[in-house]
């Protein structure tokens, strides 16, 4: 009977490649063992073949690394520029032609001297009367705003909804197995692209750098598809930890820190020296094209780039640094629950239902009143390269920032500056449009920290011979305190508190300025701000509350410590809340039915209660598809006390080979652990060879996220990641 069953009844296999559709995860070790058998074909070819076709498949990979580097380098060095020349628009426009941002208009200036090429609306229409050109000016610059902002959301929310938001929660989710193809698809990286550049110029509280990552993501997908990469999901992932690398190198100009920010905070390189390598080398590459692209006309990577500061700093500054440190993480702590909190009523209120009259709204609210305050009145990008810089009589005066004489009023409105900024922030990141919060927060903190140089160093020209000074040089002519770079160190403890950076962001920062002396200081205030926003609340930064508001699958590498010795079975799904399939009775038809009704992506196979193995639904489909000319025909998972060859369906050959089997009285941690370390889609719980239970991914991350109050709360719909 066995050896007629073997001859009319072949084994049946599962084609090598599997279509995962949105909202599902991947499964590593089933990928990872398909990647290692492709590669063992590769290698195994006799000849010629044989050594080419490796090489072939490591030169297809680099060279997806080497174009996704110089194509995001060239668009973030094209979005500089156009936002630029957008931005300069609600204020002027150069007498020697429309296309002219105020930085090209006036490249032939020397620093010091005014730009008469550079003209404001008023000027250009020779307006002379002082009311007529204050309505003028206000009406413009208020009008514009609205346009580009309007414009951006309708973009989004007609042609690519995926456009909208930073997209670093989404990529993070990706890499970590998640599937969302629509995410990153060639329409949503122009729109997206598109959208960031006039969504930024309109002014609006919200930056360009962390969109960007959602840009090279997208970009590297979009080569993926064109030359073919389709055939793994775990090399996909590495060459968009690559890309993710590289667009943090374009939006801060910091090519070390693209690759920390990697490692820190989307967990890819960790385990994988081979994916950092490659990470590097597109944020090499990223920069060098950036560079070359030269958008901000300086020939530096960056426009916040601080060189003529003071290289020593001294003791008693550690006072005032650790303040900003202390404001920086409570200041963080309460944008994020005001951003949760806008979210939540966005949700829930008649705004979801018109996206783009919110926009519109916000983005005259914000025109109105920054055009009142001067500091808010220019983009933030300018505004941050004018606090890091330090007072030099060669330069210009940046609004009577310099005067000492009125020191009082510029730390008033920087303080009203970032409380404006802080409101605005924590209502705009969130809406229909391309929006980032690292430039909003630099600002913030930017404005805080030259409001606290400014009082430390008006405390040193008051009381100049104060034992608490004995360090500074005796001759009042020489500085003594840098403003300049208080600004650095608030922009520090600012971005520290609402993202929980910390190693990526310190050299992210060193890079952004140059002003590699004072790491120490800018370690001290972001390490101040993560410890004081860790000890206000468990969101763990920004984009952990985002991703736990999405229900996206994705497990933090936090170390998960039980307070009391919990086991694995009080986190499992018992067996009689599980979907079981049995290895006796079940049919063609009800097999059918049970995969129509519930969307899980595997399913228990008992005889009785003895555990058999697991059966995904993608195999399961399959050969139900192929098999599907008799509907009442029974279907079996194992080859013991077979009634007939033709009597039944064989799917025993379609079963797991490698299913993860825990006892239920392993420590939950051990559980938590092996799901963080091996990116796990389920563990069985069993009991000499008897089924007691499951968890799946969706529990762990439960678990992971319980103690946000607001978990879940904007998931569009129920995910299959199980």
């Amino acid at each position: 009977m066995d050896q007629e069953y073997r001859l009319t009844s072949p084994p049946m296999t599962l084609p090598q490649v599997s279509r995962y559709v949105d909202g599902s995860t991947i499964d590593f070790i089933r990928e990872e063992a398909l990647e290692r058998e492709r590669n063992n074909v590769l290698r195994a070819q006799i000849g010629v073949r044989g050594l080419l076709l490796p090489w072939f498949d490591a030169a297809r990979m680099w060279l997806i690394v080497i174009l996704t580097g110089i194509g995001v380098g060239l668009t973030g060095g094209w979005l500089d520029v156009l936002v630029k020349w957008l931005g300069d628009l609600r204020e002027g426009r150069c007498s020697n032609g429309l296309f002219y941002n105020q930085v090209t208009c006036c490249s032939s200036v020397k620093p010091g001297e005014l730009c008469g090429e550079w003209m404001t609306w008023s000027a250009f229409l020779d307006l002379r009367n002082v009311f007529a050109q204050s309505l003028l000016h206000s009406s413009v610059y208020v009008a514009l705003a609205v346009s580009f902002a309007g414009a951006a959301a309708i973009l989004v929310t007609t042609y690519a909804p995926y456009a909208f938001h930073t997209g670093i929660p989404e990529i993070k989710a990706i890499l970590g197995g998640y599937v969302l193809t629509a995410f990153l698809t060639p329409w949503t990286l122009l729109i997206k692209a598109l959208g960031l550049a006039l969504a930024v110029a309109s002014g609006l509280s919200l930056g360009k750098e962390g969109p960007l990552v959602h840009v090279a993501c997208c970009f590297c997908y979009m080569l993926l598809n064109l030359l073919h990469f389709r055939n793994s999901e775990v090399q996909k992932r590495k060459l968009l930890a690559a890309a993710a690398a590289a667009g943090v190198s374009v939006a801060f100009g910091s090519p070390l820190g693209g690759v920390l920010f990697g490692l820190e905070e989307l967990d890819v390189f960790a385990n994988e020296s081979e994916v950092m390598w490659r990470g590097f080398v597109a944020s090499a590459i990223a920069a060098v094209a950036l560079q070359w692209v030269d958008p901000f006309g300086t020939s530096k990577l960056v426009l916040f780039q601080v060189t003529n500061g003071s290289d020593t700093w001294r003791a008693f500054e550690l006072i005032p640094w650790l303040t900003l440190g202390v404001i920086g993480g409570v200041l963080g702590s309460i944008l994020i629950r005001i951003n949760v909190k806008v979210a939540l009523y966005r949700r829930r209120s008649v705004l979801n239902d018109w996206p783009v009259l919110e926009v519109i709204g916000v983005s005259a609210i914000t025109a109105a009143t920054s055009y009142l305050i001067v500091f808010s009145r220019v983009q933030a990008s300018e505004l941050v390269a004018n606090l890091f810089q330090e007072c030099d009589p060669t330069k210009i005066d940046y609004h009577g920032l310099c005067n000492p004489t009125a020191m009082w009023e510029n730390v008033f409105l920087l303080l009203l500056t970032a409380a404006l900024k802080v409101l605005l922030t924590a209502w705009t990141f969130g809406m229909m449009i391309p929006s980032g919060i690292f430039l909003p927060t630099i600002a913030i903190g930017a404005c805080l920290g030259r409001a606290m140089g400014l009082l430390v160093q008006a405390i040193h020209r008051a009381y100049p011979m104060a034992w608490i000074f004995q360090s500074c040089p005796p001759e009042l002519t020489k500085r003594c305190i840098s403003p300049g770079f208080y600004s650095v160190i608030g922009a520090s403890a600012m971005l520290g508190g609402v993202t929980r950076m910390t190693i990526s962001l310190v050299v992210i920062l060193f890079e952004l300025t140059g002003a590699l002396s004072h790491v120490l200081p800018i370690m001290v205030s972001v390490m101040t701000a993560k410890w004081i926003g860790d000890a206000l609340g468990k969101d763990g930064g920004i984009y952990a509350a985002w991703i736990a508001m999405k229900a996206y699958p994705w497990l933090p590498p936090v170390n998960y410590q039980d307070k009391k010795p919990d086991l694995g079975a009080q986190l499992m799904r018992r067996l009689n809340r599980l979907i079981l399939i049995h290895d006796r009775g079940e049919t063609i038809e009800k097999l059918a039915a049970l995969l129509d009704k519930y969307d899980y992506h595997s399913f228990p196979v008992v005889r009785e209660q003895e555990f058999l193995g697991l059966i995904t639904r993608d195999k399961l489909r399959s050969a139900l598809v192929d098999d599907s000319s008799n509907r009442t025909r029974e279907c079996v998972f194992s080859i013991s006390d077979i009634p007939g060859p033709n009597a039944f369906l064989d799917l025993s050959g379609l079963l797991e080979e490698a299913v993860l089997q825990l006892r239920p009285e392993v420590p939950k941690e051990f559980v938590v652990n092996m799901f963080q370390k091996f990116n796990l889609r389920q563990i069985v719980f069993t009991s000499r060879g008897r089924l007691i239970g499951m968890t799946t991914r969706r529990d762990v991350v439960t678990l992971l996220t319980c103690q946000f109050a607001h978990s879940g709360a904007l998931a569009q719909e129920r995910r299959s990641w199980d």
